[in-house]
């Protein structure tokens, strides 16, 4: 039998301030739920083993600020990501309506070439009653660009776990059609070098 293939995955998080993006990843890492968490500066680091078929998955998962003075900042932060998600507050229309301005700034930073890089949106705190996003407007939104969507409520539990699962499978998924590529390419590229310098 196989030992099981080990994948180092870096995943982001971001979106508006106060949509509980902090919330949502220790829900998932930590299965905890604090109610005052302080404004995240910059960005923290948490990590996550889980496995997905015959891989062990280590996602190193970057907890982004919202503020928009630290926007420059954290968009470093998307360097070298395999994939985000994207979290809006279903209670606060204004962090809806930000999604565009997130998704476009992520897609400008990583790999715009690549239209395959791996994006979950996530409406958190459903849990609470004085919603003003209706869940119809977000799935179009998200249906119109191809991206699935989750309803989650940090403070339940409520799909936090599917929601950053299946991101990390899309990830995985990139992740191993790039390597595939880029060892072909290098197949292609190393015979190709063979006879040129032969003609030298």
């Amino acid at each position: 039998m196989n030992p099981k293939k080990k994948v180092d995955l870096k995943l982001i998080i971001i979106g508006a301030l106060g949509v509980g993006k902090t919330s949502l990843l220790h829900q998932y890492v930590h299965k905890t739920f604090y109610e005052d968490y302080q404004t995240t500066l910059g960005a923290s680091i948490l990590s996550k083993i889980i496995s997905l078929g015959d891989t062990t998955l280590k996602l190193q998962i970057w907890d982004t600020g919202g503020q928009e003075r630290f926007r420059s900042m954290v968009s470093t932060f998307y360097k070298g990501s395999d994939g985000c998600i994207l979290t809006f507050d279903v209670t606060d229309l204004e962090s809806f309506e930000a999604l565009d301005t997130w998704r476009d700034d992520v897609l400008a930073k990583t790999a715009p070439v690549e239209k395959s890089y791996p994006i979950v949106v996530l409406g958190n705190k459903i849990d609470l009653a004085d919603r003003q996003v209706p869940q119809e407007v977000a799935q179009d939104w998200c249906k119109e660009k191809d991206i699935p969507y989750f309803e989650v409520s940090a403070k339940n539990n409520i799909n936090v776990v599917q929601a950053f699962e299946m991101l990390a499978g899309r990830a995985l998924s990139r992740y191993q059609s790039i390597l595939e590529n880029y060892l072909t390419d290098s197949i292609k590229l190393s015979t190709g070098n063979q006879s040129r310098r032969g003609c030298c």
